[in-house]
């Protein structure tokens, strides 16, 4: 399913835009705060814990999988060189599969390996680190794959995905308990805590929902995203 001709053209366009310097722009931030927190020794015993899980975890990834997944195929749907693309003879499913790859691979060197980094700042290399490392790469992947889904379904995908950032995952999965089972934040902050058996991460589900879920939602995101690409190629047409 997947087409190496697809991520390379992705990769191309993805970094030929300006929009592209947004990327690094959570990242240094969360680095900075880091820093700063860390050289002032914190102000509570926890703050690695709320920095990785809330800021990193949180904050950073959602927004840059935004910034990233929008763009990969968003940006070519609004101004129609996607036809250039579903014109030839590639199954609509690698052209979406190929181009969640690339967006979570992006989206995992510029958000997940940024956590990494902050962990080891925070607390050197110990299991809080790694965890919430695994933890940002999952949310990558996932995040992207919903993006990338968006971009396909519906026109203006930015403004869709930030209700979903700020509605859903920020929101909703607070104030209703059942609504966790379908975060990916908490997906990720499931295997983050399971990793690190740190309890200030304010996980709420255990390793096999934030396993089990993803996987179910990755498919059927990837299933829903190639019929409405197909879709827009017979409305193209």
């Amino acid at each position: 399913m997947y087409n190496s001709t697809v991520a390379w053209i992705s990769f191309r366009a993805l970094f030929g835009r300006r929009r592209a310097l947004l990327f690094v722009l959570p990242a240094v931030v969360l680095v900075v705060l880091t820093l700063a927190l860390k050289s002032a020794h914190g102000t509570r015993p926890d703050w690695p814990s709320l920095l990785l899980g809330q800021a990193g975890i949180g904050a950073v990834v959602p927004l840059t999988a935004l910034l990233v997944g929008t763009s990969v195929l968003g940006s070519e749907i609004d101004d129609n060189s996607v036809l250039h693309l579903l014109a030839t003879p590639v199954p609509r499913r690698s052209v979406i599969v190929s181009k969640t790859a690339v967006a979570a691979l992006v989206t995992a060197v510029f958000a997940a390996v940024p956590v990494l980094l902050a962990g080891l700042i925070a607390v050197g290399p110990h299991r809080l680190a790694f965890g919430c490392f695994a933890g940002a790469v999952l949310g990558s992947l996932l995040y992207s794959a919903v993006f990338v889904m968006i971009s396909a379904a519906l026109r203006h995908p930015v403004a869709y995905a930030l209700a979903y950032v700020a509605l859903w995952e920020s929101l909703l999965t607070r104030l209703v308990g059942g609504a966790k089972w379908l975060s990916v934040e908490q997906w990720s902050l499931g295997l983050a805590h399971a990793i690190s058996n740190n309890g200030d991460l304010s996980s709420t589900l255990s390793l096999t929902p934030s396993l089990v879920m993803p996987a179910l939602v990755l498919v059927a995101v990837t299933a829903y995203g190639t019929r409405r690409l197909s879709a827009f190629t017979l409305h193209a047409d």
